[in-house]
C-alpha cells in the first residue's frame, strides 16, 4: 500500500502529465498541449515513474508504449481529473437552440441508412444553426480517428477500448434475410434447404465472401453459393430487385430497405450471432455539455427508430 510520503511526491501537474502522456504516446506533442518544454515533461515523468516505483512508459520507435502499471491505474487517474474539472469549473448548460456549429458522428453504412436520416431531421429542429456530419467508419480505425477528432462519438461493433475511451453498449445487432419474392419465388418462413440453396449475395468492404454465416451453415452439413459481393450496403437493393438471390444483413438497415425497395425479410433458418453495437466516445468529453447532450440525443433518436421499423431489439438501460 502506498504511505503518505509517497503520495505527497505525486500532485496535480503529474497527473495531468500522465494523463495527456496517456493521450498522444509522444513527449513533444504532451510537452505542447500542456504548454510545457521537453526538459519539464521528462522531469515531471521522472518523478512520477520514481513515486509509483514503474517504468510507465517505454519507448518503441518514435513514441511511447505504457506498461501494464500504466493502463491500469489510466482510468482512475482519467475519472479524478474529471471530477476535478467538473468541480473547479463548472459547466453552463449546453443551448442547442442558440449554438451553432459541426456535430460529427462516425457509423458505417448498415447504421447510416437506419440512423443518419431520422438524426438529422431531430437537430434541424432542436439546433437549427447545426450542422450534421456523418463521417465513414469502420471498426478497425474508429479508435484513431476518435482521438484525431474526426468524430465526436463513434457507432460500429468496436474492439476493447483503451483505458481512456468509454464503449457503452447499445444494443445487439441481429441478422435477417431480404430478397425480392418476385424473383426467388420463396414463401417465408424460408426452410433450411431453400436458404442453402439460393444464390447469395454477401456484403465486403474488403471483398471477402466468407461470413459467419458460411460456419453456422457448415455445422448443419451444408454449403451455400455466393453470386456477387458488394463493398456497401447501399448495393444490395438494386441487386437484389435485378437477381434471385438473397442476403443476410444486420436487421436494422434489412428493414429500412424492405420499406423503401418493396422486398421481402424473414428470420434465418438457423442461428446466427449477434454483433453487439456500440458507441465509443473520449473519456475527457464524459463531462461536456455540448457531446454529452449529442450521446443522449442520439441515443433517443436511434431508440425510436429501432421501435418504428419494427426491430426485435432495443437500446439498452446501461446506455441511456
Amino acid at each position: 500500500m502506498m504511505n503518505d510520503a509517497t503520495l505527497r511526491k505525486i500532485d496535480l501537474n503529474l497527473l495531468l502529465a500522465f494523463s495527456v502522456l496517456m493521450q498522444e504516446r509522444n513527449v513533444s506533442r504532451a510537452a505542447e498541449r500542456l504548454l510545457l518544454g521537453q526538459p519539464g515533461l521528462s522531469a515531471a515523468l521522472r518523478r512520477l515513474r520514481e513515486a509509483l516505483d514503474d517504468e510507465l512508459f517505454v519507448r518503441v520507435g518514435r513514441g511511447l508504449q505504457p506498461t501494464p502499471r500504466a493502463l491500469s491505474i489510466a482510468p482512475a487517474i482519467e475519472d479524478a481529473l474529471s471530477g476535478i474539472e467538473r468541480a473547479i469549473r463548472p459547466q453552463a448548460e449546453f443551448d442547442p437552440a442558440s449554438w451553432q456549429g459541426e456535430f460529427r458522428i462516425g457509423m458505417c453504412d448498415n447504421l447510416e441508412s437506419a440512423f443518419f436520416g431520422p438524426l438529422a431531421a431531430r437537430l434541424l429542429k432542436l439546433s437549427p444553426g447545426a450542422r450534421l456530419i456523418g463521417i465513414a467508419s469502420e471498426k478497425r480505425d474508429a479508435a484513431r480517428r476518435l482521438d484525431e477528432g474526426v468524430f465526436d462519438f463513434s457507432v460500429s461493433v468496436h474492439d476493447e477500448p483503451a483505458s481512456w475511451h468509454i464503449r457503452a453498449p447499445l444494443f445487439d445487432q441481429a441478422s435477417i434475410c431480404i430478397y425480392d419474392a418476385a424473383q426467388l419465388r420463396l414463401k417465408a418462413p424460408l426452410s433450411l434447404e431453400d436458404f442453402a440453396n439460393a444464390a447469395h449475395l454477401t456484403v465486403s468492404f474488403e471483398g471477402n465472401a466468407a461470413t459467419s454465416i458460411d460456419i453456422a451453415l457448415g455445422r448443419t452439413g451444408h454449403v451455400r453459393q455466393v453470386v456477387a459481393t458488394v463493398p456497401r450496403f447501399s448495393a444490395l437493393p438494386t441487386a437484389l430487385r435485378a437477381m434471385p438471390a438473397i442476403a443476410t444483413v444486420p436487421e436494422s438497415i434489412g428493414r429500412c430497405m424492405a420499406q423503401l425497395h418493396g422486398l421481402t425479410i424473414c428470420a434465418p433458418p438457423l442461428a446466427l450471432p449477434a454483433d453487439p453495437v456500440t458507441m465509443l466516445y473520449r473519456r475527457v468529453d464524459q463531462a461536456d455539455g455540448r457531446a454529452r447532450w449529442f450521446r443522449r440525443l442520439f441515443l433517443d433518436v436511434a431508440s425510436q427508430a429501432l421501435e418504428a421499423s419494427g426491430c426485435r431489439v432495443s437500446i439498452s438501460r446501461a446506455a441511456a
